[in-house]
């Protein structure tokens, strides 16, 4: 009992501390986040090369081809057994970090690592249309998981190192720490908290140190872009935002749709439902190879190759066709990377266009093609700023911001006026909804954890929780004193030196601030 017990005093002490230890443990997140994305980006890449060699193989022998399905409706089995043994490791993983972080599920974060990266290899030497970059992101948010639980914090403290985690996850999978801070902060926290800030850089640079140094320092894509479009090109510019705000809409339409054909087939076995899209890899691997995987030889060709504006198309809807068969099958695998892919090819076919029908300089189709990826990015996920700063770190130059973000911002004014959900945000409502879990209408739009700690001698000290006076739509997430977690029930009497967490819904910001500034902060009169 003595151990629950902490004076004021001490508690406000470590509350002043905390910052401090939440970077500490943000480097040793890094660390531990930072080898298991690396593990995973390492094993795809074997899985890449593996299907590939099969492929080369057994083309052109019919006795081979035959048993290369084979091989692929093994591998269907064994990813369905996997996700029989651990259901968190379906889709991206993105939306399971959410609704973590929200408070709605809590998934064991060693089976969730170990059956990620079997089913992510599983899936890729198979050729799904899937990325790295979400399950990174919750690889890395399982493994600053484990480094809580391990060090015994309390649930507030847990999330925020789960954040971490996503962070060094996403910068381990691209080089782009930058984008990795960006991206946990924006989608996952949804809360640029100065405290998770410094805590998310510390892991997100340790990881990308690691991968650097196992990969090397070079960018994901090998774009060079010689010169900037000029100001009176911008008319351009701003014409293929308002196409990638369109496209992305649809997009996410269509995503949601291929996950409603599934479970209308529900009556089939998850097996056979699993096994669709590694038959349609076989198929696609002795017709269209290139939209096999996650898609960064497809980029490659585009920038080397200046491939027709019909090969662009054909290939295009061969990528978005084949992505939506197999991100909507429930196989682990994200979508991040295959939309950059199709970005590439929006804007490739975008830049092919305007260059013959309109005079368009054929010199910047490149820049066209970096700033689509954004633009298509910023519409879908609808977090601009990472998808600007992610672009620029992939492409290693931050010398095309300005257009980055005028396509973006035009992008995502679109897919608002569309009234197209954020794609993960769908994700997650569906994600709870299969577990019966259904969000309020009320509590609709983006959510803030807001991190606070009852003064001395402020009202709040003494008071019930619900005396504070919250607005209508606030969960409060944990109330923290000293070592104990107490349940926050309506009832519970606050004391100087608690940590209270809670959640606000955008629209519900002010009217939280004002209560903490006038209740919970002590102001001398």
């Amino acid at each position: 009992m003595k151990r629950t017990e902490m004076n004021t005093p001490r508690m406000v002490s470590r509350y002043g501390s905390l910052r401090t230890q939440l970077v500490v443990e943000g480097l040793l997140v890094g660390i531990f986040a930072g080898l298991v994305s690396v593990l995973y980006r390492f094993a795809l890449e074997i899985a890449d090369n593996i299907r590939n060699a099969a492929l080369t193989f057994s083309a052109g022998n019919p006795l081979r081809m035959t048993g290369w399905f084979v091989v692929l409706i093994g591998l269907a089995l064994l990813v369905t057994w996997l996700l029989k043994w651990e259901p968190m490791i379906s889709g991206s993983g993105i939306p399971q970090m959410e609704a973590e972080i929200a408070g709605y599920i809590r998934p064991s974060w060693y089976r969730v690592i170990l059956g990620k990266i079997i089913g992510g290899f599983l899936c890729i030497v198979g050729g799904l249309s899937l990325g790295r970059e979400g399950p990174s992101i919750q690889l890395g948010g399982m493994a600053g998981k484990g480094i809580a639980k391990k060090l015994k914090r309390f649930r507030l403290e847990e999330h925020f190192l789960i954040t971490c985690g996503a962070s060094a996850g996403l910068s381990a999978a691209f080089n782009a720490p930058l984008a990795g801070v960006m991206f946990a902060l924006e989608e996952v926290h949804k809360n640029f908290s100065a405290m998770v800030l410094l805590s998310c850089m510390a892991a997100s640079l340790v990881a990308n140190y690691i991968s650097s140094g196992i990969f090397g320092m070079q960018p994901v894509f090998s774009f060079t872009v010689d010169s900037m479009i000029p100001l009176r090109g911008y008319v351009y510019i701003v014409i293929l935002g308002i196409l990638c705000g369109v496209l992305g809409a649809f997009y996410n339409k269509v995503l949601l749709l291929s996950q409603t054909a599934y479970k209308k087939i529900s009556f089939l076995p998850q097996a056979v439902r699993i096994m669709i899209p590694f038959l349609c890899a076989g198929i696609l691997g002795f017709t269209m190879p290139e939209v096999l995987g996650g898609g960064h030889g497809m980029i490659a060709a585009l920038y080397h190759g200046e491939p027709a504006l019909t090969v662009i198309l054909v290939l295009l809807a061969g990528k978005f066709l084949y992505s939506m068969v197999s991100f909507g099958s429930g196989a682990p695998g994200g979508i991040f990377f295959p939309l950059l892919v199709l970005g590439a090819y929006i804007g490739g076919a975008y830049g092919t266009v305007v260059v013959d029908w309109c005079g368009f300089d054929h010199s910047f189709v490149a820049n066209l093609v970096i700033i689509a990826m954004a633009a298509l990015f910023s519409a879908i996920v609808r977090a601009p700023v990472t998808g600007i700063v992610l672009i620029s770190e992939m492409t290693g130059s931050f010398s095309h911001l300005m257009s980055l973000a005028t396509a973006s911002l035009a992008a995502y004014i679109v897919a608002e006026l569309l009234r197209s959900k954020p794609v993960y945000e769908s994700l997650t409502e569906r994600l709870l909804a299969g577990r019966g879990v259904h969000i309020a209408k009320g509590a609709a739009g983006k959510k803030s954890i807001i991190t606070s700690m009852i003064e001395e001698g402020s009202e709040a000290d003494g008071c019930t929780i619900q005396e504070l006076g919250l607005p209508a739509d606030t969960l409060v997430v944990s109330v923290t004193r000293g070592a104990q977690e107490l349940i926050p029930r309506g009832q519970l009497k606050l004391k100087a030196g608690d940590l209270l967490a809670t959640m606000v819904s955008e629209r519900d910001l002010a009217a939280m601030e004002s209560v903490l500034k006038h209740k919970v902060s002590f102001e001398e009169e």
